[in-house]
């Protein structure tokens, strides 16, 4: 006659269940948020309308611009979000509160750049889209189209490295308002304008930015060229804003 064993077995589920339920609370969490969605969506949204509506008028080319645009919702949910919604959760201890779950520090790591990963492809589809509904006609070459993908993933790793590391360290009302600013200062240093708009002594310094190398690669994809050197500036900030992120993010205020 066999027996029926109700002993408790406590055990953690397995890590890749861990990491993907983690990531889609993430996911969750920045979908609710309605200044996210100002910055992932509406905004970029609104320049694509815009540019359609009144674009001819200010000699604003489509092609370029849209791919401008998809770059810049890219870079908020690589850099903006990441780094409001991390330094929030350091600061009421919600961070330290999940390590202390069967979540480890790389799961918890893991699902935020799941999270980051989900939302930059959703986001990069919405605008696609809308572009191409409202006429945008890209030339992409084979070439720069595997230019760009390997650019996309490296800017995306930059940016959220930098994200850390400014979530890391600094208050959650600092980081709210540089964050912020940041994203203006990157929308205008190459995201959204050409890198040839700007002065000749500025167009080396600028072309060194992860935000510009994001940029050009973008419209260099939609207007039919090939350009690998942002491949090599984005790897090298990729590396260096992982190295950054280690050495000064903490997990407590």
């Amino acid at each position: 006659m066999s027996t029926l064993d109700l002993r408790p077995s406590p055990a953690p589920a397995p890590r890749l269940r861990r990491v993907l339920r983690h990531a889609a609370m993430e996911t969750k969490l920045v979908v609710r948020n309605g200044e996210q969605l100002l910055l992932a969506l509406v905004i970029p949204l609104g320049l694509i309308v815009g540019q359609a509506v009144a674009g001819d008028r200010f000699g604003i080319a489509r092609e370029p611009f849209v791919a401008s645009v998809i770059a810049l919702g890219l870079w908020s949910s690589g850099f903006t979000s990441p780094a409001i919604t991390t330094a929030f959760e350091r600061r009421y201890g919600v961070l330290e509160r999940l390590v202390a779950t069967p979540l480890r520090r790389a799961d918890l790591l893991l699902g935020k750049a799941a999270m980051i990963a989900v939302l930059a492809l959703g986001q990069a589809v919405v605008l696609a889209v809308a572009g191409l509904l409202l006429g945008w006609s890209p030339r992409p070459v084979a070439l720069q189209s595997l230019i760009t993908v390997g650019v996309v993933l490296f800017s995306l790793v930059t940016f959220a490295g930098l994200a850390l590391a400014l979530a890391g360290r600094a208050s959650a009302e600092l980081t709210l308002g540089l964050a912020n600013l940041i994203y203006l200062l990157g929308a205008a240093g190459g995201l959204l304008v050409p890198l040839t708009a700007f002065p000749g002594w500025a167009q080396p310094v600028l072309g060194l930015l992860p935000t510009t190398a994001l940029g050009e690669t973008l419209r260099t994809r939609a207007t039919g060229g090939v350009d690998p050197l942002p491949l090599a500036v984005t790897g090298v900030w990729a590396i260096a804003a992982l190295v950054l992120a280690r050495k000064v993010f903490r997990w407590t205020s």
